[in-house]
This record gives structure tokens, C-alpha cells and sequence, in this order.
């Protein structure tokens, strides 16, 4: 199994890039880690990469600031090859462009914001992320929107636990599509603020299970 490969493309540390990398390994501002920042604003230990049969998961380690990777931040996120991973100033793509170009030719052409900045590119796509951009995100960021597989060999009550769990938000997501109004002349969707309230609810209880997930000695009450 090849190594990981992350590069930094903004941020004081930017142009270097950590081939072959081997899991696990530590991201940080301080000496020891596998990948040293210099960022003000990443934690001592920020975050931790670590192999789970054949995926690579992300795990921040309770970090001050966060960890996003393609602009969401989390707990605990299998990474792929194109993710883009933010912390503090400093944001690393991972994956060559090799292992990048693979990912988009194994999902096909049915993303046309891919296609259209793989066409308009002659080099590579690190050349379209390097961009300069007043936002810490670059206008090109890769946005890769894959269904979330099942996860392997689950036990019967684990499988059981995940449908209560599907069950629960799409009974959600059914009450507030029925009860949100239409309005195709403006192309715009209304919902009542009662339903508003519980569609927040939800985002909070999802927030509050992932947080649970990622660690699983927290309370809720830090």
C-alpha cells in the first residue's frame, strides 16, 4: 500500500510537500510532529492521520482551532485523494497527481465543475489550486460529492443501530418536505420557523452523535 502524500499549498509552510508518508503520522506546531507548521494559529498536536484497513482517517485532536477538510469542519473524516484539509493559515491537498487524477477518472464525467477545471487545465491540478485567493479556500477548490459508503462487516445490532439512526433523520427531512411551501415563479422554498427550529435541532443532534463518535468520553457538557 502506497504512502500518503500531502501538499502544502497555503500558509507560511507553502510549496513543501511530504511525499511517501506512512501512517500514522501527526500534523502540528510543534517539534515532534511528523509535519511541523509554522502556523500561529495549529495547535501543538493539531491533528493525527491514521490507516483503518484500506482508508485513511483524519482525527483532530482536540485542536483550538479546528480541523475543516473541504470546508467542513470535523472530529473524524476519512480522507480520499483531493481532500483538501485546513488548519489555522495553512491548507494541504492530499494525494499526487497521479492518485488525484485517478479518484476523478474512476467517478466519471458526471461532475461538469470537475470536468470543466480538469479541461481548462493543461498542467495538473495543483496548478489550478495554487491560485491566489483572498479566501483561505481557493475559488477552485475540488468540491468531490460522493455518497458515503456503508461501512464493512458491521455486526447485527450495529446494523441495526445505523437504521434507527436513517430512520430518525429521514423521518425528519419527510416532515419538513411536507411541510414547506413552493414557490416556482420566484424558485424558492419556504419553510415555517417551527419547522426551521427542528431542522436545526437535527444539524445540533448530528453534531452532538459525530462529536460522540469521534470521542467517545465526552459528555457534551465541556
Amino acid at each position: 500500500m502506497t504512502g500518503v502524500t500531502l501538499k502544502i499549498l497555503h500558509g507560511a509552510d507553502r510549496g513543501k510537500v511530504y511525499e511517501t508518508l506512512e501512517p500514522p503520522f501527526t500534523v502540528g506546531r510543534e517539534e515532534g510532529n511528523d509535519i511541523q507548521l509554522n502556523d500561529e494559529r495549529v495547535s501543538r498536536c493539531h491533528f493525527k492521520v491514521q490507516r483503518d484497513n484500506d482508508r485513511l482517517v483524519l482525527t483532530d485532536l482536540d485542536s483550538t482551532n479546528g480541523t475543516k477538510v473541504n470546508g467542513t469542519e470535523c472530529q473524524l473524516k476519512i480522507l480520499r485523494h483531493g481532500d483538501l484539509i485546513a488548519v489555522g493559515r495553512s491548507l494541504m491537498l492530499v494525494g499526487s497527481e497521479s492518485q488525484i487524477a485517478a479518484r476523478l477518472a474512476a467517478m466519471g464525467t458526471d461532475n461538469p465543475t470537475l470536468s470543466r477545471e480538469m479541461a481548462s487545465s493543461e498542467s495538473s491540478i495543483v496548478v489550478q489550486l495554487n491560485h491566489e485567493s483572498k479566501s483561505p479556500f481557493p475559488a477552485e477548490v475540488i468540491q468531490i460529492q460522493e455518497v458515503p459508503a456503508i461501512p464493512d462487516d458491521l455486526s447485527p445490532g450495529q446494523k441495526a443501530q445505523l437504521c434507527e439512526i436513517l430512520d430518525y433523520l429521514q423521518s425528519r427531512l419527510h416532515r419538513l418536505i411536507e411541510s414547506a411551501r413552493t414557490d416556482e415563479a420566484n424558485q424558492e422554498v419556504a419553510l415555517k420557523l417551527s419547522a426551521w427550529q427542528r431542522m436545526l435541532d437535527t444539524q445540533s443532534r448530528l453534531a452532538a452523535m459525530t462529536r460522540q463518535i469521534a470521542d467517545p468520553d465526552w459528555t457534551g457538557n465541556d
